[in-house]
């Protein structure tokens, strides 16, 4: 038993005990009619460390699955397209906002309407993970805030 003492204080000092060194602001998630089957979500993610971090990927309870997504310009059309991370270069933010890099909520498991509050983790590529509780907010349609932008 004195043998796997040192092995159970080496496994716990591999484990990260501690969520990554960022900062969540201004987290949503998108608001969807009823029927709809997906959503996203959106944040600011500041990273307050000295290294990079990528986002690597995310969980909810209120969809089958979590991705990962962002949008590209395929033949003059923009396009969402699945991507394995989101890089977080130290000490900088990077936003997921509509029409750019956001978190999709593939497989609803239930309505998303504005004023309910949803779980969602994030999780890092230095093996940490952070537990939100994110408001449901209603959002303009891409093109409106296409407009307002100049673009």
């Amino acid at each position: 038993m004195k043998a796997l003492a040192p092995l159970l204080l080496l496994s716990m000092l591999a484990t990260p005990a501690f969520a990554a060194d960022v900062s969540i602001n201004d987290a949503y998630a998108r608001a969807v009619p009823p029927g709809q089957p997906n959503s996203a979500a959106f944040m600011q993610i500041t990273n307050k460390g000295d290294a990079a971090l990528t986002l690597t990927g995310a969980t909810t309870s209120v969809a089958g699955v979590a991705e990962l997504h962002t949008h590209i310009q395929d033949e003059g059309v923009m396009r969402m397209r699945r991507i394995d991370g989101i890089e977080l270069p130290a000490g900088e933010s990077v936003s997921l906002k509509p029409g750019g890099l956001h978190v999709m909520l593939i497989g609803l498991e239930k309505n998303l309407a504005a004023g309910d509050k949803i779980d969602l983790t994030l999780e890092f590529s230095d093996g940490s993970s952070e537990a939100l509780e994110i408001p449901v907010q209603p959002v303009m349609p891409m093109g409106h805030q296409m407009h307002q932008g100049g673009n």
